[in-house]
């Protein structure tokens, strides 16, 4: 009996150590992506069209507020030129923060809400680790809504979205 409770002592404590091991490494990856993420905003705040669009893998998604932005890297780099150029780009930053994990570690995905020019903003997409960097592959910006004024929001953007509703519907 005493063997058996030696050993099973001895698993559970194995098994934390290794559950506590893992937990640390999703630790510092939670660390390293946010970090990431906070060093992209300021990229962008300051104009530094190069560093903000290094944060992007090659094969990436930028899907912005308007309902016809959806764009791959050189596509987003080609509309926000303009932007950084003129040091008229976005300050975000962020107010709160969910990271997430897939099993292997390899791919992570994020949501936060933003204080931004235009008030919060949820900011969420994946991010995957590339040559020992994390790389943004997809980045969704959406506008919040507070549901008290949603029909208002509604209302004032029927006219552009019921047009575009009919263009997409008919390309079906």
């Amino acid at each position: 009996m005493k063997k058996k409770t030696i050993f099973f002592t001895f698993l559970l404590f194995v098994l934390s150590f290794t559950s506590f091991s893992a937990q640390s490494k999703f630790e510092n990856e939670k660390i390293e992506i946010g970090n990431m993420l906070d060093a992209f905003n300021v990229a962008a705040a300051k104009a530094d069209y190069k560093n903000y669009f290094d944060f992007f893998a090659e094969e990436s998604t930028f899907i912005g507020t308007d309902a016809t932005e959806v764009w791959n890297k050189k596509e987003f780099m080609i509309w926000a030129k303009p932007h950084f150029d003129k040091k008229k780009t976005w300050n975000f930053s962020s107010l709160k923060r969910n990271i997430y994990f897939s099993e292997d570690g390899k791919l992570a995905w994020f949501d936060e809400l933003l204080d931004t020019q235009m008030k919060i903003c949820r900011g969420s997409g994946v991010v995957e680790k590339i040559n020992g960097a994390w790389k943004v592959k997809q980045y969704v910006l959406s506008v919040t809504v507070p549901n008290d004024v949603v029909d208002k929001v509604v209302l004032e953007k029927s006219p552009i979205e019921d047009a575009l509703i009919e263009k997409l519907k008919s390309k079906k």
